[in-house]
């Protein structure tokens, strides 16, 4: 892991794979580890650079005050598209996983030039907050359940895993491997305040950031080759976020996994990345 500088900003990245195979660039949700190993080594032995990325406020990109963002959901995409360049790249697949997803769409819609395919993981077409009345709005009895317990102590790395495998089963998830990316996630963050903490795992900042203007209407333009992966167990965004984004991209493909919820799995790599490979 190191960083790189793009479009201002310090961005945490992770290779697999030969630089001089064609860029498959991921976005993270919470931080780069919304992308499992898993995935990113099956996708490098397909043939290709994956390149892995904490946004800004996460993991080991610029983190300011996660509890106010001075950018927008907008410059967000430019860091996408610039770190392309910075990479090396003419063009990338891009990949995004949550409100990664939501960065990777409007990425795609603001700079077409930059990316030569997409794939949108357990994501929605519209920015957090209120949603379409069309599409299926979370769970309500889950997230009463998941945002009643009681809080860790986000300095203490223990509880925070604990925390993060406990809540695994109502969002879908494996606790194990959810326990396991907190961890990561937790030894990855560069300090120790708890907000700062608290905003790695459980991605805070994205419910404050500017996300004008609404991209749905604009899906339409999207030409490139287009993978929606979402899991039919997933609370948060339920399945027809993952249906409803498909059918607005003309030439996207719905794939939807039966045992999935909020994250993607390590036992479903092998279908994820052979169907990101096909793009």
């Amino acid at each position: 892991m190191t960083s790189v500088r793009a479009n201002g900003v310090e961005l945490g990245v992770e290779t697999f794979g030969r630089d001089d195979d064609p860029l498959v660039l991921l976005a993270g949700g919470t931080t780069m580890l919304s992308w499992p190993d898993s995935v990113c080594e099956r996708l490098a032995a397909g043939a290709q650079r994956v390149v892995r990325y904490d946004l800004r406020d996460c993991g080991a990109s610029t983190t300011l005050d996660p509890e106010a963002p001075a950018y927008r959901l907008r410059d967000l995409a430019a860091d996408a598209a610039a770190l392309v360049g910075t990479l090396g790249a003419a063009t990338a697949h891009l990949g995004g996983v949550g409100v990664g997803g939501m960065v990777a769409q409007v990425a795609a819609l603001d700079h077409p030039n930059a990316f030569s395919a997409l794939t949108l993981v357990s994501t929605r077409p519209v920015a957090p907050g209120p949603v379409d009345d069309d599409l299926p709005d979370h769970d309500a009895a889950t997230m009463d359940a998941v945002f009643s317990r009681p809080m860790p102590d986000w300095t203490d790395r223990a509880a925070v895993a604990a925390f993060a495998a406990d809540g695994a089963d109502l969002l879908g998830n494996v606790p194990e491997q959810a326990r396991a990316t907190a961890a990561r996630i937790w030894d990855r963050t560069p300090s120790s305040e708890p907000s700062v903490q608290q905003a790695n795992q459980l991605a805070m900042v994205f419910a404050r950031l500017d996300c004008r203007p609404r991209w749905r209407e604009r899906l339409g333009e999207l030409i490139l080759p287009t993978l929606v992966v979402h899991g039919r167990a997933d609370p948060f965004f339920p399945v027809g976020n993952g249906e409803a984004l498909a059918a607005a991209i003309p030439a996207a493909r719905l794939l939807v996994l039966d045992e999935m919820g909020t994250a993607l799995r390590d036992a479903a790599a092998d279908e994820v990345a052979a169907a990101m490979l096909a793009l």
